[in-house]
């Protein structure tokens, strides 16, 4: 593989757009070609030696220390049903929710620059895919790293959040391709008694937006928690959308994203967003909600 594709990970996680994104494609040991967000990865490496874990979960190959950090090697082939071919031949290095992760995969080939208006919802809305999209003739399948990764660490954990009535009479949209990100969202909102409306992109959220605005409806939505990569209208064009618009534009908007880093936080601020939050801490995503819930109930108050 081309050093030089290592070396422009880092200057492709600083890019400052939206409604653009990065994808570096992979295989996992047939025909078909994978991708993952490059703000995700943070190192490509020749798959170390891995030193195994006793009881440890099917899919953990095992541990390496990697710059200091010691963290797990997972089987992506595994987790997607695929045979796993002739091995692993690199580890991709990801930052998820705050956690740091390898991928056992067979081959990396380049990084993928795409409009996300080309980037299209699976076939299989409950399979282990957020989205597709083209790359010449062929597919590209962009996987659902959150999902997989809920699944290995047993899955979504139930709400401590505020006692229900805290937020009574109040609805949400929650904006993610992600299906176990929207659970975790809905999982603290409703604990919270906020009643939740969820689409799985930045367009449909758009639509949703319009048409109850056109129906006199927006009173009692006190926010808008949305992902930032989606298909078809990614969160940072969505804030802009809204921003915009002039029934829309005094809404208050949340990106909630496993994106970090200054570049993004800049983004927040360039396109408008009220609150920015990375994936996923349920503690800081119920003190936001809070602070938003005391502000309508002193707002309501006046």
């Amino acid at each position: 593989m081309d050093t030089g594709l290592l070396q422009s990970i880092d200057q492709q996680t600083r890019l400052a757009g939206y409604n653009r994104l990065a994808l570096l494609l992979f295989s996992l040991g047939g025909n078909a070609t994978f991708g993952i967000n490059v703000f995700k990865v943070r190192e490509v490496l020749p798959c170390p030696a891995l030193q195994t874990v006793p009881r440890a979960h099917p899919l953990v190959r095992g541990i390496f220390d990697c710059r200091g950090t010691v963290m797990p090697v997972l089987d992506l082939a595994g987790a997607l049903g695929l045979a796993h071919g002739e091995g692993a031949g690199y580890a991709v290095v990801t930052e998820f929710n705050r956690r740091l992760q390898a991928f056992a995969v067979q081959g990396v080939e380049r990084i993928l620059h795409v409009d996300v208006a080309d980037v299209l919802p699976p076939d299989d809305p409950e399979g282990y895919l957020t989205a597709m999209t083209r790359y010449g003739q062929r597919t590209v399948q962009i996987v659902d790293v959150e999902r997989i990764l809920a699944e290995i660490s047993g899955g979504v954990r139930a709400s401590v959040a505020a006692p229900a009535e805290a937020g009574s009479g109040w609805r949400a949209l929650i904006a993610d391709d992600s299906q176990v990100a929207r659970r975790q969202v809905e999982d603290t909102l409703r604990g919270m008694g906020i009643e939740c409306v969820s689409v799985p992109d930045g367009e449909r959220a758009l639509e949703w937006l319009r048409a109850q605005a056109e129906l006199g409806a927006l009173d009692d939505l006190a926010l808008v928690v949305s992902d930032v990569e989606m298909p078809r209208l990614d969160g940072y064009a969505l804030t802009s959308e809204i921003r915009h618009d002039p029934a829309l534009r005094d809404l208050y908007v949340l990106l909630h994203t496993s994106l970090s880093g200054v570049s993004n936080r800049a983004m927040v601020e360039r396109v408008g967003a009220d609150c920015f939050i990375t994936k996923f801490s349920r503690d800081e995503l119920s003190r936001a909600l809070r602070a938003r819930l005391d502000a309508l109930a002193g707002r309501r108050a006046a």
